[in-house]
């Protein structure tokens, strides 16, 4: 009898152990997927944060580069009203001041000198309305953009700057062409103020698969290994402000062998905003 007895309980007690190891799974099941969520959730959070603080960051930088280029800009536009418009102006004030002296033919000629001087201050206020450069980027996209400021620099005679593109310009978006425009401008100060370059050379390479921007002088160079001070925090700039649009910045460069930029720029993989890449470039 007590044998019967131990052998019919001891299926009751494997039941007991089923549900026992039964809830216990279904507990930690339970636990798993809390903290799964949990853990999910947070992340997601960290991400939109995350993704939030690029948006910002992004929209900072263009809002500072287009600060940048207006800045530059106008100095050059009070540079030149002083140093060329204003001084011709004062010119042929002095010159048609001086008319009521002079005898018929003389003073027609004063006349028709001042009229050819003030043609030629028309124009450079043309050229000058010409150089307001984001409007430019807006209007005409980068290459032309870049023109009208290498020809300002080639008029002032401070360094010889030639442009060349090579394909078909195509659109890379108004404001990854800003910060394109805003690096050729440090690039092209760097070699006028720092390395003391004679001639610059920009190219502009536009295929399917990808854009090139190369800019060379032909100054002082550096050590790009110990790059400090100007050179060195330029750099950084220009590297930083290129993955900022999902391009590549390198650069050449040696004591005495002049400097050269590369900006490649895949026309498909262009960041978004939000730190994504779009199918194409739009």
């Amino acid at each position: 009898m007590l044998n019967s007895f131990v052998f019919m309980g001891a299926p009751g007690e494997e039941n007991i152990l089923l549900i026992v190891a039964g809830t216990s799974m279904f507990l930690l099941l339970g636990i798993f997927i809390v903290s799964f969520l949990f853990f999910y959730q947070r992340k997601r959070i960290i991400h939109i944060t995350e993704r939030d603080q690029m948006k910002a960051a992004y929209s900072q930088e263009i809002l500072t580069t287009q600060i940048e280029v207006q800045d530059q800009t106008l100095n050059y536009i009070s540079q030149e009203l002083h140093d060329n418009i204003g001084q011709v102006l004062s010119f042929i004030k002095l010159n048609l001041g001086t008319t009521p002296s002079l005898d018929e033919e003389k003073k027609q000629r004063k006349i028709d000198e001042s009229r050819d001087l003030l043609a030629q201050v028309i124009m450079d206020l043309r050229d000058l309305s010409k150089s307001l450069s984001f409007q430019q980027i807006k209007q005409y996209g980068l290459f032309r953009a870049m023109e009208l400021e290498v020809d300002r620099v080639n008029k002032s005679g401070l360094m010889k700057i030639d442009i060349a593109i090579d394909g078909d310009p195509y659109p890379l978006g108004e404001q990854r062409e800003l910060v394109l425009f805003r690096i050729f401008q440090e690039s092209m100060n760097n070699a006028l103020k720092y390395a003391h370059a004679i001639n610059f050379n920009i190219s502009l390479k536009y295929s399917r698969d990808l854009f090139n921007l190369t800019m060379a002088d032909n100054g002082v160079g550096f050590d790009a290994d110990i790059a400090g001070g100007k050179n060195g925090s330029g750099l950084k700039n220009i590297e930083h402000r290129a993955s900022l649009i999902g391009a590549k910045a390198s650069l050449t460069t040696a004591p005495g062998e002049g400097c050269i930029v590369k900006i490649d720029l895949d026309p498909v993989k262009q960041l978004n905003l939000d730190g994504t890449y779009p199918n194409s470039a739009g």
